[in-house]
């Protein structure tokens, strides 16, 4: 571990206020978010009685902070609204699980702050600074420059391997047997995984093609945005991950279908699919082996047998979590399965099955609805009909990423916080005029980086 680890992640909480100072709030927002995201190393610090200290934590504080000094009047004229009660109980949920388990009070409010920090604080920033059309559109622009930034960093390590993290931190921040794909590296840059990445590419992707193809916006700081988004979309594919880029096609096939048919059956049929597989892979109702056969018969070999042994395990884990179906089993492995010896015989890789069995269907449900319940909310106030419109084509695509999200998490557990700002974004969205004509204003068209006038003023 090189001294740049502990240097950036210290300072970093300091370099969030610069950037409230320097910036406007909803612009320092987007950057400490994707700055932290992309560029920070993936390291952990215990610290007693709150939750570990990581990039994303870190920056969430920091950003409460400098809005507490910076931009207190807006933070403070939030309202709780019915919507939000999902995600309450989805961060509760820990509380009720320790004690139904007798692990005691304090184990279980240590878990809600820790959920509350992963979970609650970005959708709660999401809900401050994001909940109108403007906001999801600067956030949209946001994952799309995001990803255009990631294009160089996930080249090099497609030719070189994944070495950044190591180069600049000291250290391999995962498994590195695991980067080798489709006979070529697949890159990690300096997230936790090769996977999280390519479905931050995946989606920085899905929302510049909507963008574009919109013509919500047309250039990025001079280069026309139809040269950036092939780019874009080369790049997810050398990331070697088949799921993203299906979710990719899938998510993509939704828009443009909903955008010719103007009727909502398909963005129906894509939210039905996380729900009908937890649904019924949570009652044991589907043992999901027919997939496998299907895919060994049409496709690879290796795949399906990666795919078999994750149903496999999820079966044995469900089993077991439908013991204690409501609040769960608690924290410290107890949801896990172990022979007689006491060794742990199974594998969690997504992200439903280690809530179901920790948190119940009580935590289930917060979780997967605290996902789900943006582009419903969007779809009450903007019907379908309205999704090409300029102003509400950003937040179309971004809802439309977050179920793709919530089923890229059935089958792997890829905790990203810039998934949870964008739900509260939407989710505190309410019904605001469209103009009568749908072409964009030439403002609305060309992004530059000096377009947010700064402020140094504090609001104390």
């Amino acid at each position: 571990m090189t001294p740049l680890v502990p240097l950036t992640m210290f300072a970093w909480i300091p370099a969030v206020l610069g950037l409230f100072w320097m910036m406007e709030a909803r612009r320092a927002v987007i950057t400490a978010f994707l700055a932290a995201w992309l560029f920070l190393p993936m390291v952990s610090y215990s610290l007693p009685g709150l939750p570990d200290y990581t990039k994303m934590t870190a920056t969430c504080w920091g950003i409460l902070i400098a809005a507490a000094v910076f931009d207190n009047q807006r933070l403070l004229s939030i309202k709780i609204r019915a919507v939000d009660i999902l995600l309450i109980i989805m961060c509760l949920s820990p509380l009720a699980s320790s004690l139904s388990n007798d692990l005691g009070m304090y184990d279980g409010l240590s878990a809600v702050l820790f959920k509350t920090v992963i979970w609650g604080f970005p959708y709660f920033i999401g809900r401050v600074y994001f909940s109108d059309l403007d906001g999801v559109r600067a956030l949209a622009i946001g994952f799309f420059i995001g990803g255009l930034v990631y294009i160089p960093f996930c080249f090099f390590e497609n030719i070189m391997s994944p070495q950044l993290h190591r180069i600049f931190y000291g250290f391999h921040q995962h498994d590195f047997s695991q980067t080798f794909r489709y006979g070529g590296w697949r890159p990690m840059v300096f997230m936790e995984h090769g996977l999280m990445v390519a479905m931050w590419m995946a989606a920085a992707s899905l929302v510049g093609l909507w963008l574009w193809q919109n013509r919500v916006i047309e250039k990025i700081m001079g280069i026309p945005v139809k040269l950036l988004v092939p780019l874009l979309l080369i790049q997810t594919v050398l990331c070697r991950s088949t799921g993203a880029v299906g979710l990719l096609i899938i998510g993509s096939g939704v828009l443009f279908l909903t955008r010719r048919l103007k009727k909502p059956l398909f963005v129906i049929c894509l939210i039905a699919i996380p729900l009908l597989y937890v649904s019924t892979r949570a009652t044991g109702y589907w043992s999901g082996q027919n997939i496998v056969n299907f895919i060994a018969d049409n496709f690879s070999v290796e795949r399906p047998d990666s795919l078999s042994t994750r149903l496999e395990n999820e079966n044995v884990l469900a089993e077991k979590a439908r013991q204690r179906a409501v609040f769960g089993w608690g924290g410290w492995g107890r949801a896990r399965v172990y022979d007689e010896e006491g060794k742990d015989i199974t594998i969690t890789d997504g992200l439903w099955i280690i809530v179901f069995g920790n948190y119940g269907l009580v935590g289930l449900l917060g979780l997967t609805c605290a996902i789900l319940m943006p582009i419903l909310v969007l779809m009450r106030y903007y019907p379908v009909r309205y999704w090409d419109h300029p102003r509400v084509a950003p937040a179309a695509c971004l809802a439309v990423m977050l179920v793709l999200y919530m089923i890229d998490n059935l089958l792997n557990a890829m905790v990203n916080p810039m998934f949870m700002l964008v739900a509260g974004g939407i989710t505190g969205l309410t019904r605001e005029p469209l103009e009568s004509s749908v072409r964009p204003t030439e403002e609305h068209q060309v992004w530059q980086p000096d377009q947010v006038p700064k402020t140094r003023f504090l609001c104390l």
